[in-house]
């Protein structure tokens, strides 16, 4: 019975192999799969995040304020040699990207509809969006957790108890945005640990990054991709996800209106000075200059003012099969005693609480002072920012 099992999973494998996947970058997602797919046992989580980009080009860097002679990060790409992708569950893929010898490329983009493009970003909320599929597609509808290395907070995946659909192909369709979702949230909270004080290597600040314009929309592009390779059955193995994002991420870079790397050079040149500033080093925060606060996934890219094809809207849904992604789980983030710079609430944040904390980093950037208080009414925790420019209430 078990080789009989295995034959028809190699057919699968086979099968899709030879058949190519496609995307359409739209406005909303409009995929469903017809077929609940073969699925790769549950995967252990990525083993961390892809070096990223700073935001610029022929990037010079410092250490403890020192210079760093003869070393210059180019930090472009080409949309037609990107590579291979490699689902990052080695820490060896990490080490190899940052030091130049991986097959995969990272760096970043411009493109006409869709701003500038981190394919590190995209490549590794793909990843999450695929393990966080095979995880929950076995138990959807279990109220269960499922916990993540630390980020400031200990990030934890919570999962509600509901009846999912009866049809396997629909279940398995949830399934993909409710992992879509999740990952996103999971990208989105690592733009607010990074300013609150998370660093990924001991002694480097991570601040340059946080809420870097391009950041969250790349995020909400490697969600897309990733469920569109799952609704299209290349969750069976790795080899063939591999495969997938390696055909998916250029069509949706040349859709979005992908650019050469000379042409990208030209658009950073043109916002030096007002986005990003050439005279400072990696890691010093002010490199820098322009930021995103939005941290939802419905999501317009950042577009330089003299860019004047209009912008593609990029979102994931709030509902699908006649269920509320919000209620059937969510990323919470419980207190640790590494929230030195971050403010700690009653019990724990959750994805509603991410704008609050990036506004609170946007008026800290500005020189304002804040001052947030948090307060228990009934069974409801409130917090509250009072800053002299602005006042918001969150629940």
């Amino acid at each position: 019975m078990r080789s009989v099992v295995l034959l028809v999973l190699l057919s699968f494998t086979s099968a899709l192999s030879a058949k190519p996947v496609e995307t359409l970058v739209t406005s909303q997602p409009i995929n469903e799969s017809r077929i609940a797919w073969p699925v790769t046992a549950p995967l252990p989580p990525p083993d961390g995040l892809r070096p990223c980009c700073a935001f610029g080009y022929n990037l010079k860097a410092q250490v403890w304020g020192i210079p760093v002679p003869f070393y210059q990060l180019g930090n472009l790409v080409d949309a037609d040699r990107l590579g291979s992708h490699h689902y990052n569950d080695s820490a060896f893929n990490a080490v190899s990207n940052l030091l130049g010898l991986g097959s995969e490329q990272l760096g970043l983009i411009y493109t006409r509809r869709g701003g500038f493009i981190d394919i590190a970003h995209v490549r590794d909320t793909a990843d999450n969006t695929l393990f966080l599929f095979s995880q929950l597609l076995p138990r959807l509808g279990q109220q269960w957790e499922i916990d993540l290395s630390p980020e400031l907070a200990t990030r934890r995946i919570r999962l509600n108890a509901f009846t999912p659909p009866q049809d396997a192909a629909q279940r398995y369709t949830l399934a993909a945005y409710l992992a879509g979702e999740l990952a996103f949230q999971m990208a989105a909270w690592h733009e607010v640990a990074q300013w609150y004080g998370y660093r990924s290597v001991a002694g480097f600040s991570e601040e340059i990054s946080a809420f870097s314009p391009e950041d969250l929309y790349s995020n909400l592009l490697g969600s897309r991709l990733a469920i569109d390779a799952i609704l299209q059955g290349q969750a069976v193995s790795l080899t063939a996800y591999n495969h997938a994002m390696e055909t998916l991420l250029p069509q949706a870079l040349h859709q979005l209106g992908a650019v050469s790397i000379r042409e990208t050079q030209r658009q950073l040149d043109g916002i030096d000075g007002d986005w990003w500033d050439s005279n400072r080093r990696v890691p010093e925060k002010f490199l820098v200059l322009k930021r995103d606060y939005t941290t939802g996934s419905n999501r317009l890219p950042d577009q330089p003012p003299f860019e004047s094809t209009a912008p593609q809207r990029l979102t994931l849904p709030s509902e699908v099969q006649g269920f509320n992604l919000a209620k059937l789980g969510e990323l919470q983030l419980w207190p640790t005693d590494a929230m030195h710079n971050l403010p700690v609430p009653i019990h724990y944040y959750r994805p509603q609480d991410f704008r609050r904390l990036a506004l609170h980093a946007r008026v800290l950037l500005g020189g304002g002072t804040c001052i947030l208080r948090s307060e228990q009414r009934g069974n409801t925790s409130r917090h509250q920012c009072e800053i002299p420019v602005c006042n918001w209430d969150c629940p």
